[in-house]
């Protein structure tokens, strides 16, 4: 969906000084919409995302026989029967992966077969852990080795008691199978297989919104929770700002100097994103180790805001980004060297940013690939507040989860200009 342009950001030259409110979140709106469609009645949901992610979700929701409209720019109404249907044709969901997971798992409760594809860049996440727990837990799924496309037979509820699932490479895998589990014949437990879990705030996040739609879960340990069969509750639904899109913007005030207004507290973002604030407000003396395990999606702002720290940093805990829209530890690394050789190094799994914040005296212009990846892009946005000439490739791929990105920068008196490659 997003346009080929290219975007030149000029340095202001100044603090940042502003109000600027960031989108809903991408992963609650998407959790919402999943769950709002397959209870039955009216929902309402508010202050949501509209973007390229959250527009997949609720076409494949339509698709699947949800009646879904947009009474205005931030809510989506949701009518349902409380089940969703075997769709006519196989659902197309782009590079959105929060959708393309959790849609492979609602495919299981559908009295009928679906299968879930994506672009060329959603094939290359693997897929396989829900796969298998879906599998070993009587469903009728295949895909070829592990990755998208997906086919799902399912026969309308499941019939265990018990889904395993190893969620050590995405948490998404876990809120997966917990937004499903509602629809046994009897309770369900879910029980991870491993003590790890990629981003566990996430799973949080995952049980607020099902228990505001009725579902009633208990945690029985640290690795597991039991579902009871209740099904889901119609409701009307608020949705928080985004705290990804977030950290681009207290990223961009701290490394002004500047003071952005969000219009909310970080103290009131419950999403795991938000404790990276916490970090950013440390530059320019961030800590020397910064573990990413529980704030993935913050790690690319938290990289390029690190190229102006006073002292190198490593980035730990990165295991998961390499299978996000793009491998995101390699075109950190690429975009850093682009800047400066050297500026970031691979080593394992590891980021290391051999932090200049003198940067400004040897830099010549330079083009960034963004990989179509949104959060490159809109990080690398970062630098260009600092160095002229910083050229993001492909920037319209910023309408996956921030579509007003680059006018919420002008908002702020940052000149950005977009022009199609020659």
């Amino acid at each position: 969906m997003s346009q080929r342009l290219v975007a030149t950001i000029t340095p202001p030259g100044r603090r940042l000084i502003g109000q600027i409110t960031p989108p809903g979140s991408k992963s609650i709106t998407n959790r919402a919409l999943l769950l709002a469609a397959m209870a039955p009645g009216n929902s309402l949901i508010r202050g949501a995302l509209k973007s390229d992610d959250t527009r997949y979700m609720s076409a494949a929701m339509r698709d699947m026989g949800v009646m879904v409209s947009e009474p205005d720019e931030t809510s989506f109404a949701l009518t349902s029967s409380g089940r969703l249907s075997s769709p006519a044709v196989p659902l197309f969901l782009g590079n959105a992966g929060t959708a393309t997971r959790f849609i492979t798992a609602a495919a299981a409760v559908v009295d009928g077969t679906v299968i879930v594809d994506g672009d060329d860049y959603m094939r290359l996440p693997p897929i396989e852990p829900l796969v298998v727990a879906l599998r070993a837990a009587g469903i009728d799924i295949f895909s070829q080795a592990g990755y998208p496309p997906v086919t799902v037979r399912g026969t309308g509820r499941l019939k265990t008691s018990r889904i395993e699932i190893d969620g050590a490479l995405s948490s998404q895998y876990v809120s997966a199978v917990l937004m499903i589990a509602p629809f046994g014949e009897g309770p369900i437990d879910i029980i991870l297989s491993g003590p790890a879990i990629g981003a566990r705030g996430y799973v949080d996040l995952t049980l607020a919104a099902m228990e505001k739609f009725g579902a009633m879960v208990e945690q029985t340990s640290d690795a597991s929770w039991r579902v009871q069969p209740t099904g889901y509750i119609a409701t009307d639904f608020i949705v928080e700002p985004d705290a990804s899109a977030a950290t681009y913007l207290w990223a961009a005030e701290a490394i002004t100097n500047g003071s952005i207004d969000l219009g909310m507290p970080v103290e009131a973002f419950t999403q795991p994103d938000a404790r990276a604030m916490a970090t950013i407000r440390q530059f320019p003396r961030l800590p020397a180790v910064i573990n990413g395990a529980q704030m993935q999606d913050a790690i690319p702002t938290i990289a390029v805001l690190a190229a102006f720290n006073e002292t190198p940093v490593r980035f730990s805990g990165l295991s998961n980004l390499r299978v996000k829209e793009c491998d995101r530890v390699s075109a950190l690394a690429a975009g850093l060297n682009a800047i400066r050789p050297g500026l970031g190094i691979e080593e394992g799994d590891d980021l290391l940013v051999a932090s200049d914040p003198g940067l400004q005296s040897s830099f010549s212009e330079v083009d960034i690939d963004t990989h179509s990846d949104h959060r490159i892009a809109m990080s690398f946005a970062l630098a260009g507040l600092k160095l002229p000439g910083i050229n993001i490739l492909d920037s319209g791929c910023v309408a996956k989860t921030y579509p007003g990105y680059w006018n919420g920068l002008r908002s702020l008196g940052v000149a950005v200009k977009e022009t199609s490659p020659s």
